[in-house]
Parts: C-alpha cells; sequence; structure tokens
C-alpha cells in the first residue's frame, strides 16, 4: 500500500486525464455558429442622389488632322505645304475656335531636330488647342 516513486511498473499506473479535443471542437463549432448569427450592424447612410442628365450624343467625331514634320523642319497640315509659322498659327486659331475642338496629331520625322517639335507645341499651349497629341512609328 505505499507509494510507487520512480518505480517502472508500467501496468500498475493508470493515467486519469480528461481528453480536451472533443471539448475544444465543440466549442469551435459553438462559436462559429454564434459569429455567423449575429445580426450585422447597418451603417448604411440614406441620401437622396440627383438625377442627372447623360451627356448629349455627339452627332460627328471630330476631324483628325495629321502635322507632320520632316527633317528640314517644313510643315504639312492634312498632306497640303505650310509655308511659315504665321500660316500655322493661322490654322491653330481655326481649330482652338471650334467647341469640338479637332484631333491633331503631330508626326515627325525620326531626325527632325527638337526645336522644331517644341516650336509646334509651344504654338498649339499659346493659342488654346486642347487636343493635339505625338505620334510615333512603334
Amino acid at each position: 500500500m505505499g507509494m510507487n516513486v520512480g518505480s517502472n511498473q508500467d501496468d500498475e499506473d493508470v493515467m486519469l486525464d480528461v481528453n480536451m479535443t472533443p471539448l475544444i471542437d465543440v466549442m469551435l463549432v459553438l462559436l462559429i455558429m454564434f459569429i455567423i448569427t449575429i445580426p450585422l450592424p447597418n451603417n448604411a447612410i440614406n441620401i437622396n442622389l440627383p438625377n442627372g442628365t447623360p451627356p448629349p450624343v455627339q452627332e460627328k467625331p471630330p476631324e483628325i488632322v495629321e502635322l507632320r514634320l520632316d527633317v528640314q523642319g517644313k510643315m504639312f497640315w492634312n498632306e497640303q505645304a505650310v509655308e511659315s509659322k504665321q500660316a500655322l498659327e493661322a490654322l491653330f486659331q481655326t481649330v482652338a475656335q471650334k467647341a469640338d475642338q479637332d484631333q491633331i496629331k503631330l508626326k515627325a520625322d525620326r531626325a527632325t531636330e527638337y526645336k522644331y517639335i517644341a516650336m509646334v507645341m509651344a504654338a498649339a499651349q499659346r493659342l488654346d488647342v486642347k487636343k493635339i497629341g505625338v505620334v510615333s512609328n512603334q
């Protein structure tokens, strides 16, 4: 009837432990069910939105103008030669005065000096031409 301390008799020792795994499983299932069934708070704010009108349908698309610069700095407006900077500015003024401006696509040769391109872009900006873009060969 004494205590077995340090003995190797495994057959006489009985371990009495509570198995916690099923208890944990049941608690997790209850937790998940609790989370699913909780009503979520409604944080919505009711706003009266104005009724907008769609933009008017554009009857015809804007004209696309090709402005080409060659190596010597000569300018061509839709394949027609532009003789001077003043003539180009007059063309830019006619484009800028339209309510729906034409699209100008600036095409320059690879060997064209940048000063010619900068002159055209500066004139377009000065005369309030809004739709101008540079087109590359790629």
